[in-house]
């Protein structure tokens, strides 16, 4: 490590590379690589050793201590990165919504305004579960044990709901 730090002497690089390779690759695979990923962190390892085998300080770790523990976290930044991967900023979920032009505004508005009116005809054990699901946000057996009611039997009022305004609305 020393004439690597000292005078980068590539024979004394490949001597270290010849005998941590492929001990490195072997970790990396223990701690879960595949065969391709192991082989390019040990690249990008023994990289980072060329580079910074000036700060390697032999009264701190041995040299194999030192680049053991820079695979190690190198595989824990690949890990993180493919956990939480890198969004784009061109991601269209992370686009603002496009603003409305004032005739789909207001077509919209009359569009709420007839499902509103149409929700009233409904019959009133319908329309109590259909606000428990959609406006409480109760999954269907929430609303079966809030409600006292057998689970299919609220499953089948809300698709009867559904029916009922799907044809009244498809009409108009």
């Amino acid at each position: 490590m020393r004439r690597i730090a000292e005078s980068r002497c590539r024979a004394s690089f490949g001597t270290l590379f010849e005998y941590f390779g492929p001990r490195l690759k072997s970790y990396l695979k223990r701690m879960g690589a595949d065969d391709a990923a192991a082989e390019e962190i040990v690249q990008d390892v023994m990289l980072t050793v060329w580079r910074k085998a000036g700060q390697f300080d032999e009264k701190q770790a041995s040299v194999s201590t030192w680049i053991f523990r820079i695979a190690r976290n190198r595989q824990i930044d690949i890990h993180r990165q493919v956990a939480r991967p890198e969004l784009s900023p061109d991601e269209p979920m992370l686009q603002p919504a496009a603003e409305q032009m004032p005739d789909e505004t207001l077509s919209r508005a009359q569009i709420e305004e007839h499902v509103r009116e149409q929700l009233k005809t409904l019959p009133a054990e319908q329309l109590d579960l259909l606000r428990a699901s959609f406006y409480e946000g109760l999954s269907h057996s929430e609303i079966a044990e809030a409600y006292n009611l057998p689970l299919g039997t609220v499953k089948s009022r809300i698709r009867l709901a559904f029916e009922r305004l799907r044809g009244k609305i498809s009409r108009d």
